[in-house]
């Protein structure tokens, strides 16, 4: 039998550990977003959207493409885009854009830059991801704690990157 204590200090817990962990967890589905007026089809497949001579700081955000179910999809695409350095799309080539595959393990890997902030946006990366003969989801992750977020009507606390560093961001993404 569990003592009152211990139940208090796991109801106690409880909000902490959501908040500690705001982005979907298995079970949840990751939420849509808009893909806003720059998405571009026929992206070139590629891990490194990172441009030649770049000053900007770079950035690697990791993570899996999961089922509802925390299985990892094999084979899931996810297409990313965003500002370049100066908080521009680049609306005639394909610049800060590109797609990939997950491996075996749903696994994912984007290596690029922290975007400039959009005009009106917070900073932020658009993304679609896409199960093998599944629907896509579109959405956008965020960075914490930056000054923008409150301010930017389609800001999410569920779509906010791990970070434990300003070079390192990590999501999960869970897909029908």
């Amino acid at each position: 039998m569990i003592s009152r204590r211990r139940l208090l200090a796991t109801v106690i817990a409880l909000p902490l550990s959501r908040l500690a962990h705001a982005q979907p967890t298995c079970g949840e589905m990751t939420p849509r977003e808009t893909e806003g007026p720059f998405f571009k089809t026929n992206t070139p497949q590629r891990i490194t959207l990172i441009e030649p001579g770049s000053k900007a700081p770079k950035l690697v955000v990791s993570g899996q493409v999961l089922t509802v179910n925390c299985r990892p999809i094999k084979g899931a695409m996810l297409d990313f885009w965003h500002a370049d350095e100066e908080g521009d799309y680049d609306n005639r080539g394909y610049r800060y854009r590109g797609h990939q595959f997950t491996d075996a393990d749903g696994r994912y890997r984007l290596e690029t830059i922290v975007p400039a902030v959009y005009p009106g946006r917070t900073r932020h990366i658009h993304v679609k991801v896409q199960p093998p003969g599944g629907r896509v989801l579109t959405t956008q992750l965020y960075f914490p704690n930056q000054p923008g977020n409150k301010r930017d009507g389609l800001f999410r606390d569920d779509l906010v990157m791990r970070m434990p560093d300003r070079s390192r961001g990590a999501f999960d993404f869970v897909v029908a």
